[in-house]
């Protein structure tokens, strides 16, 4: 037996050791996955489409795991198309060679697999993965990521009844390929046709409400948390006749104030409790759009255990305007005495007291070059690379595939057209930087930013200037991963840039990161060592410019 047990922790040492990760401590869990990607036909809407499947289900199965497990899976591609994943909001310490993205990982083939080896290092909370590429994103494949707190660490709050994952999201029901041709063309996607929440919308053909989605038990408290996988529009939710206290925040534990409805702006989430103290029967959950002239609304159903009451008809009403949106963002507070991923509190880290050394300023527009909309940061628009950024930088061929900061810290003026290319900006390692992002346009707009969570310090009306400095948030901002700005507005964040790789700044609104709304931030170790960063997997694609060059030789 004992015999038995040494050889298979021989047997998963050289599995570390094959993927190039042996600096992750192999003391630390594993938890493993296969998934074969496949198209299904669903009906979400009504409407027979065509719809990205992972192992058959839609949405996709939930990644359960535990502050720095080790997370393997096996990604199957029976697809037509190159595909990959991303796992946003995980911030692949050290590892952007896992991140997912045109500019990191070459993508994985029709009909073959690749397995993604990542630690969620020093990490709690809520996630999602789903597609990176092209628009994948608009047929499916996506997922709930939850990263639990280890039983050492306290947690704020006591463990709740269940824990359920609430996937909310605009959709459309025209198929990821035709949206495709509809933006190489040089049109737009135009509005979706509906919202999903967890992959269906709550009502059938003939008008009946869904099977109920969650039960609770009078007397007891749950845990939801909401994410917003959808394409382009902020999402209200709220539930029938319930209240929500807020708790977490894209991977931060936040100040515990109760809400009737929370705006989750595409790309975020958001962990709510709920108390199950009203009468016992049905009640809806609803999920309808904001910030837009038409008005699209999902319901589910959540049953009190052993109930036969169908909900209320009378939906709970959505707020209405921006400012109702700022207030409520302006409420959220991080949690300075909860402890995170380790048990020091959260509030330790006095970002507020560190020197900023560089501001970049972040300016979207959008244009038309040769005839077809482009979308735009500083007046470039990205354009994605047949060998990803990250390996022609580590294969020592960059300046053959792309050119570093084409594009300032300052925005030019309006009037500059909009240029194609490849956008990657320098970021020196350990730099404490403020970003500015501009939104001039009339539309809402949320950035993400791979590999990192940031300090959202400010956020205002009008253009920024450095008097806005004043009014910003230097004490209890909640870290987190992706970010709003309101229309014609601006929202300022602050971090520090030490996580070694390349790094996706985008649009989470995809039509527009597709369009070129993204750039990727290169930060580079002075030292080729392990203690900073990764060497590449030796079981990394290889693909483009760097496909017959020798392998550079591994950190040390």
């Amino acid at each position: 037996m004992r015999r038995g047990r040494e050889e298979g922790e021989a047997l998963l040492l050289a599995f570390i050791a094959l993927l190039g990760l042996s600096a992750v401590g192999a003391e630390d869990p594993y938890i493993y996955f296969t998934w074969k990607v496949t198209y299904g036909a669903i009906s979400p809407l009504g409407i027979p489409q065509q719809a990205i499947l992972i192992n058959g289900e839609f949405p996709g199965p939930n990644i359960n795991s535990t502050t720095n497990n080790n997370i393997v899976v096996n990604v199957f591609n029976n697809l037509d198309e190159p595909f990959l994943f991303t796992w946003n909001g995980i911030q692949q310490r050290k590892n952007s060679w896992q991140d997912g993205t045109a500019g990191s990982t070459c993508p994985i083939p029709p009909g073959q697999n690749y397995t993604y080896h990542f630690q969620v290092k020093d990490q709690i909370g809520s996630y999602v993965y789903f597609p990176s590429l092209g628009m994948h994103r608009a047929a499916g494949g996506f997922g709930g990521l939850r990263v639990n707190s280890r039983l050492l660490i306290p947690v704020p709050f006591a463990d709740p009844a269940d824990d359920y994952t609430v996937l909310i999201g605009d959709w459309y029901t025209k198929s990821h390929k035709i949206l495709t041709k509809l933006l190489d063309s040089g049109r737009t996607i135009g509005r979706p046709a509906g919202v999903l929440i967890n992959g269906r919308s709550g009502k059938d053909s003939a008008g009946k409400d869904d099977p109920p989605l969650f039960t609770m038990e009078a007397g007891k408290t749950y845990r939801y948390r909401i994410c917003n996988v959808g394409m382009k529009v902020t999402l209200n939710f709220r539930i029938q006749s319930h209240t929500m206290k807020l708790v977490e925040m894209d991977g931060s534990h936040t100040m515990q104030n109760v809400y009737d409805s929370l705006d989750v702006h595409v790309g975020q989430c958001l962990s709510v409790l709920v108390e199950a103290t009203q009468a016992p029967k049905d009640y809806y959950m609803v999920a309808s759009s904001r910030f837009t002239k038409y008005t699209l609304t999902a319901t589910g159903v959540i049953r009190y255990a052993s109930s036969n009451i169908p909900p209320s008809p009378d939906l709970p009403a959505a707020p209405v305007g921006w400012a109702w949106s700022f207030n409520q963002w302006r409420s959220f507070r991080w949690n300075l005495t909860a402890s995170a991923a380790r048990p020091n509190p959260q509030g330790s880290y006095h970002y507020g007291n560190i020197n900023i050394t560089r501001t970049i300023k972040l300016v979207n527009s959008v244009g038309h070059v040769n005839g077809k909309r482009r979308y735009a940061l500083n007046a470039v628009s990205h354009e994605d690379t047949a060998t990803p950024l990250k390996l022609a930088e580590y294969f020592g061929i960059a300046d053959k595939v792309f050119k570093y900061d084409i594009i300032g810290d300052d925005p030019p003026a309006s009037t500059v057209p909009i240029k194609i290319a490849p956008n990657v900006m320098n970021a020196t390692f350990r730099n404490f930087i403020e970003i500015i992002f501009e939104n001039p346009e009339r539309s809402m707009q949320a950035y993400h930013l791979d590999g990192y969570s940031f300090f959202p310090v400010g956020m205002g009306h009008g253009k920024w200037t450095p008097e806005s400095r004043k009014s910003y948030n230097l004490l209890d901002t909640v870290s987190r991963h992706t970010i709003q700005v309101y229309q014609r507005s601006w929202s300022a964040i602050m971090l520090t840039f030490d996580n070694a790789g390349m790094w996706n700044l985008r649009s989470e609104l995809w039509e527009r990161r597709y369009l070129g709304q993204q750039l990727y931030i290169s930060v580079l170790s002075p030292a080729r060592s392990l203690r900073d960063e990764y060497s590449m997997p030796e079981t990394a694609l290889i693909c483009g410019d760097v496909v017959n060059l020798p392998r550079p030789p591994s950190y040390v």
